[in-house]
């Protein structure tokens, strides 16, 4: 929802509105993004039962609803004192959201950085295949127990710990396999983009899974961060027939087990992993207190937009004591 600064075309999935000679444009553009405005819409979306998921990104709501919407509309010079309010106001908190994404995009860079530096190198290493470093280990599962899931963004845990709606489940479960906590679990179709990891959680994965060990005395963890990195870099991508946009099928055990790996000493895996999980968990604390400040901006901005265009304070008092 905003307003138009050019000429253009839009598709039919949005309402254009243009308002009438004494209303401006930009305190109307303001009351839509109030949380009061939103709130409204989800009491409309209900009533004409849409799907009745009381969430309007999930509803096409026409202009022949939103003017039953009834909103106390202040006189233009009013309006016009509060779009201005806001315009400087709102303006002031966005830069501060920039900047802090900004920040988060150099701390992602400095983590990728970090994964370069160590997996392009190639001095001193040797050349092996996933099948002379891994076993597959196919163990039996245990029905009942929860399923594990490889997520893109490397971690492997139980569908529980993050969200239990939203799958396909199998109601056999036929061809699952058991997972224990230290597996080296690796998505077939999705490894290309990261879903690769050490598994945290005991439960069993579906047979799009390999469920493996290292075969010697290779670092697990090590192995799964380098996997990843051959999918998030493209690597894997090179390697096997893709079966659907965006992915790359390594669901048979043979043509996965022949993709090389490039290794160093034991000794070293274990001292990068150390080094890695102590940088990485000090970029991943730096990101989330940015993300926290970005939320907290974001819910300052909703909050003072709802009580500018509602009328819960004087802008024009507010304009006077900023001034003090």
């Amino acid at each position: 929802m905003g307003v138009a600064g050019e000429d253009g075309l839009v598709t039919y999935h949005y309402e254009v509105m243009r308002p009438r000679d004494w209303v401006d444009s930009r305190f109307i553009a303001y009351l839509m993004k109030s949380n009061w405005f939103t709130g409204e819409l989800i009491k409309r979306e209900r009533g004409i039962g849409a799907g009745g998921k009381g969430n309007v990104r999930t509803t096409e709501v026409p202009f022949s609803v939103l003017k039953t919407i009834d909103s106390y509309i202040p006189e233009t010079d009013e309006q016009r004192a509060i779009a201005d309010y806001l315009d400087q106001e709102t303006t002031q908190i966005d830069v501060l959201v920039a900047t802090q994404e900004e920040l988060i995009r150099l701390l992602r860079e400095r983590q990728a950085a970090i994964a370069d530096a160590e997996f392009q190198r190639t001095e001193g290493k040797r050349t092996m295949t996933v099948r002379q470093t891994l076993v597959p280990l196919a163990r039996r599962s245990v029905p009942g127990t929860g399923v594990v899931t490889a997520y893109r963004d490397g971690v492997v845990t139980l569908r529980t710990n993050r969200r239990a709606d939203g799958y396909t489940m199998s109601a056999a479960e036929a061809g699952y396999q058991g997972v224990i906590p230290g597996d080296i679990v690796f998505h077939a179709l999705d490894g290309f983009a990261g879903a690769v990891g050490i598994a945290d959680s005991e439960g069993q994965c579906s047979p799009v899974y390999h469920v493996c060990s290292p075969r010697y005395d290779d670092d697990a963890e090590y192995l799964s961060l380098l996997i990843r990195y051959m999918g998030t870099s493209g690597f894997l991508s090179s390697q096997a027939p893709s079966t659907r946009q965006r992915s790359v099928d390594f669901r048979n055990w043979g043509t996965f087990a022949r993709v090389p790996l490039v290794l160093p000493t034991v000794e070293h895996q274990k001292s990068f992993v150390e080094e890695y999980r102590q940088q990485t968990t000090q970029i991943d604390t730096l990101i989330a207190k940015a993300e926290e400040h970005i939320a907290l901006a974001k819910e300052r901005r909703s909050a003072l937009i709802t009580a500018a265009v509602t009328g819960q304070f004087d802008v024009r008092a507010a304009k006077k004591g900023a001034r003090v």
